[in-house]
């Protein structure tokens, strides 16, 4: 127990602050432990889901066949729950703190609050964990989408609110402290970070009013004080929460990007406003993406698909590029000022690719923009949508995003707190070296493998089992067996590097040596954080960063051509 509490110990001053040797922020222990409790927790919600994250993936490798279709759901639910949404969230919340009071240097307001809001979450998260596994029955529901009108308890609607509220409270803290600052400050404009974690509020709002009315709505069904429900009017509540939750993955993602290229590559913003204003577009335009859940939907019009995968779903696309651009940009552009790589991409290969925190974000960047994005245009499209709709190639693509974008930004992350927030040196600096390219490797290719046996076999989602034959149907899928081998055995690989980041992370809080006031632990980009000279980030040459957008597209458009040409092959069925 001595270990657990020392953890949230630091040399603070009189009024409470220290001033971190890697940042240069002046960091209060009410927003410092915080961050902590809520990154701890989020931390074992990793580790369970994890767990789930080995069964299911040796039930999908139907050489193994691990659990029976009766359990499937049960360790499914449990695995998509905690790495969805409970890892996500909880690292979330200490994102905001972080983004708000702590880069603003003020105190944590409305303490009690944050720590009642973390309980509350916690009683949920718990709550919904033992409502998945304690469900009974011949047919156990699907209950990460948990539609009606299946037969879903009552309990796991009454904790996601509960759980939904707990953040509610939770972000209240984050957003006092704005307005605490604003006040005070009418003149000045909101640091960047703090702009993206304020964004990545915003858009968590609109999730969870979505949340709470489908969850509500069932929830009143179940319990019998409505007689009936309406099924399509609950998926449209629900795709607000649903894929809203992935939107605020995504902008505290993106505002992990900016905050730790800068602190561990000496990465410069080269326009705030034009990063401000693709947060902006994604405050307005990003959740419309959940409509490529309901382009089968009866419910929906096709003038409202049109308009939701096409003219709305562009101004989120726009703001993609947008980062797209602007961070590798950055990063070019604080490195050449150093004078650290010459040539086309010199100051990209001489960045500190040993710094976990640093290689992991970059893999992030890579991975989420080629995989996780490009793909999300790709299904989010009216035509396309049909070749990707219920397929794996569907699990593939949020593997893409929440994987190997989200999961491993949030991983450089934790590495960056480890030292300059736990102030602990790693157990084995090589292991923690090796984790982001052992994640980032192994994951990506499951994440690719999930995307062809999809999209190319048609092989399904929601099923245990299904190469060797489809229950009632006189169609198989035998031919997709052998692409389901590296699948498996890189599913392992990539649970096993995860394995590696728990013991990592845990074994350096725990065992780590102490490191002494002023070390930066390695975290600071060569020649710190200020560049010399007064040259203007404008005058930096970025033809790096030119040709790399240019392999972006390069990439995008063949993708979207073959997949047009996947697409006119759809209709040789039957023929």
């Amino acid at each position: 127990m001595n270990a657990i509490t020392r953890l949230f110990d630091n040399d603070y001053d009189d009024d409470g602050f220290r001033e971190c040797s890697v940042t240069g922020l002046d960091i209060h222990r009410s927003v410092e432990r915080h961050v902590k409790l809520y990154g701890l927790t989020a931390v074992v919600a990793l580790v369970v889901g994890g767990l789930f994250a080995f069964s299911v993936a040796l039930t999908r490798w139907e050489v193994v066949g691990l659990i029976g279709e009766q359990n499937y759901y049960k360790h499914l639910s449990m695995h998509a729950w905690n790495l969805l949404i409970f890892w996500m969230v909880f690292m979330e919340i200490a994102i905001l703190y972080v983004g708000g009071p702590m880069v603003l240097g003020r105190r944590l307001p409305l303490k009690r609050l944050a720590t009642g809001g973390w309980v509350v979450m916690l009683v949920g998260a718990l709550g919904v964990n033992w409502s998945i596994w304690t469900v009974s029955g011949t047919e156990v529901a699907p209950l990460l989408t948990a539609y009606v009108p299946l037969d879903i308890p009552s309990a796991f609607y009454a904790f996601a609110i509960v759980f939904l509220l707990g953040a509610t409270v939770a972000a209240l803290p984050f957003f006092v402290s704005l307005w605490l600052e604003k006040r005070e400050a009418t003149n000045t404009t909101l640091p960047l970070i703090t702009f993206g974690a304020f964004a990545t509020g915003v858009i968590a709002v609109q999730a969870i009013l979505g949340g709470l009315a489908a969850f509500g709505y069932a929830l009143a069904w179940t319990e019998g004080f409505i007689e009936t429900i309406d099924a399509g009017i609950y998926r449209q509540l629900y795709w607000i929460i649903g894929h809203g939750s992935q939107q605020i993955n995504l902008l505290a993602m993106i505002t992990v990007w900016y905050f730790l290229t800068h602190f561990v590559g000496g990465a410069k913003v080269v326009s705030e406003k034009v990063s401000r204003s693709a947060f902006i577009l994604y405050i307005f335009f990003i959740n419309l993406g959940a409509a490529h859940h309901l382009m089968v939907d009866p419910g929906a019009s096709v003038g409202w698909r049109i308009f939701n995968t096409s003219y709305a779903f562009y101004g989120a696309a726009f703001a993609s590029m947008i980062h797209a651009f602007a961070i590798p940009a950055g990063l070019e552009a604080g490195r050449r000022q150093r004078g650290q790589g010459g040539g086309l991409f010199g100051w990209l290969t001489s960045a500190p690719w040993k710094n976990p925190a640093f290689s992991a974000t970059i893999f992030s960047i890579i991975l989420f923009g080629f995989v996780g994005g490009i793909t999300g245009v790709l299904m989010g499209q009216l035509q396309l949508n049909m070749t990707w709709h219920n397929t794996f190639a569907t699990v593939g693509h949020f593997h893409g995003t929440v994987a190997v974008g989200t999961t491993l930004a949030f991983m450089g992350l934790v590495f960056f707190l480890i030292k300059t927030m736990f102030r602990r040196d790693f157990i084995s600096g090589t292991l923690a070296t090796l984790v982001p390219y052992f994640y980032a490797g192994a994951m990506g290719l499951v994440t690719l493998m999930m995307m062809y046996v999809g999209i190319l076999y048609g092989v399904p989602r929601r099923t245990s089992e299904v190469v060797s034959n489809i229950p009632g149907a006189n169609f198989s899928l035998s031919a997709a067996e052998p692409l389901f081998i590296p699948f498996g055995i890189f599913a392992v690989l990539a649970i096993l590097a995860g394995v590696f980041f728990v013991v990592v992370a845990v074994g350096s809080l725990l065992g780590g040596s102490r490191l002494d006031a002023g070390d930066d632990g390695g975290m600071l980009p060569s020649g710190g954080l200020r560049t010399d000279g007064g040259e203007s980030v404008h005058a930096v040459e970025m033809r790096g960063t030119f040709v790399l957008c240019l392999v972006f597209m390069a990439t995008f458009v063949a993708l979207y051509v073959l997949n047009w040409f996947l697409l006119t092959q759809l209709w040789e069925i039957g023929v």
